[in-house]
């Protein structure tokens, strides 16, 4: 909105993005907001694409493991691609809601502890 200063669905998106990165980081992610806005390609910047998803979560938590590890992986890497600078890019809440719902999940394409966000990006 701020950028394009035309309402769409994908401002619900970015918005949705932005609150599930405050829960799952346990502080509003202005940082990561920020170097995202500044940016001028699709990918991540290069300061924050090898950032550990360990290290963007609420610290004050304990580290999730099996099931948990792969559900926060698939709310972060939908969180990521919700804050997407061009609202194009940026996945339908229908997609969302049924990523959300999903039964299964995906197996996981390393060991938590060494995902980066730029792996996130591409899951």
């Amino acid at each position: 909105l701020a950028l394009t200063m035309r309402v769409t669905d994908k401002c619900d998106v970015y918005s949705f993005g932005v609150v599930a990165l405050e829960v799952m980081m346990g502080r509003h992610p202005g940082d990561l907001l920020e170097s995202q806005l500044s940016k001028s390609s699709k990918s991540m910047t290069e300061d924050n694409a090898e950032l550990l998803l360990k290290d963007l979560l609420d610290q004050r938590l304990e580290a999730p493991s099996n099931e948990l590890a792969k559900a926060v992986v698939v709310v972060m890497s939908l969180a990521l691609g919700c804050i997407r600078t061009r609202p194009g890019s940026r996945p339908t809440m229908l997609y969302v809601a049924q990523k959300l719902s999903a039964h299964s999940l995906p197996s996981l394409p390393e060991p938590f502890g060494m995902l980066t966000l730029n792996k996130l990006m591409g899951i």
